[in-house]
C-alpha cells in the first residue's frame, strides 16, 4: 500500500471554517509572534496549517499551526492579502492521535544552537548589516545580539558599540582621573 502524505493535497480554506483545538499546550511569546508575523508578511505562508476535518460540523480543527492561524486573525493586512484563506493539510485521525500529533509537531521544532546563531550574527555583521537590522530581521533584542557576539569573540563585531568612560586611570601620584580627560590633555 502506497502512503500519500497530506502535504501533497494542500487545500485553501476560508479562515471562518477553521477553529483551534481545545488541548494545545503550546504558547508563543509576543516577540516571537511579531517575528512570525514578519515572516508571513515577507515570505507568505510557506507551511500549511494541519487540520482535522469535522464533517458533521463542516469545520477544520487545527492540529498544528495555531499561531499561523492567529497571525491572519490579528493582522488585517495578512487577512486581506491572503483573501481570508489559509493553506490547510488535512489529517484523518481520532482525537487521541491528533493530540499526540500536536505535541509531536510542537516538540519537533527544536531550539536554536547558540554557536550556530552566533555564526549567523557574525556573518550578517560581516555582510555589512547593523545590529538594528539584525535585531529587526531575526527578532532579537540588542542584549541577545551582544551575547551572541561575545560568544564569537571577534572585536570587529563590536565596532558599533559605544563604550562608556566610567573606568578610571591612576597617574604616578595615585590620583585617579577619567580616561576621557586623559585623552584630551
Amino acid at each position: 500500500m502506497k502512503h500519500d502524505s497530506p502535504v501533497y493535497h494542500v487545500i485553501s480554506v476560508p479562515i471562518e471554517k477553521i477553529e483551534p483545538n481545545t488541548y494545545n499546550p503550546n504558547s508563543v511569546a509576543p516577540p516571537e509572534m511579531k517575528l512570525l508575523y514578519d515572516s508571513i508578511k515577507e515570505d507568505g505562508y510557506t507551511m500549511p496549517i494541519v487540520c482535522y476535518y469535522d464533517r458533521e460540523r463542516d469545520v477544520y480543527i487545527i492540529v498544528d499551526g495555531f499561531h499561523r492561524y492567529r497571525v491572519m486573525l490579528d493582522y488585517p493586512d495578512i487577512y486581506e492579502r491572503e483573501g481570508g484563506r489559509l493553506p490547510v493539510s488535512v489529517i484523518d485521525k481520532p482525537i487521541d492521535c491528533r493530540m499526540v500529533s500536536t505535541i509531536r509537531h510542537n516538540r519537533a521544532r527544536g531550539s536554536h544552537n547558540v554557536d550556530l546563531m552566533s555564526n549567523i550574527v557574525r556573518e550578517l555583521h560581516e555582510l555589512g548589516h547593523s545590529d538594528a537590522w539584525i535585531s529587526k530581521h531575526l527578532g532579537m533584542d540588542r542584549d541577545e545580539i551582544l551575547r551572541l557576539k561575545q560568544i564569537t569573540g571577534l572585536a570587529a563585531l563590536f565596532r558599533e558599540v559605544d563604550f562608556g568612560t566610567a573606568w578610571q586611570v591612576s597617574d604616578d601620584k595615585g590620583e585617579s582621573r577619567n580616561k576621557k580627560e586623559e585623552r584630551t590633555e
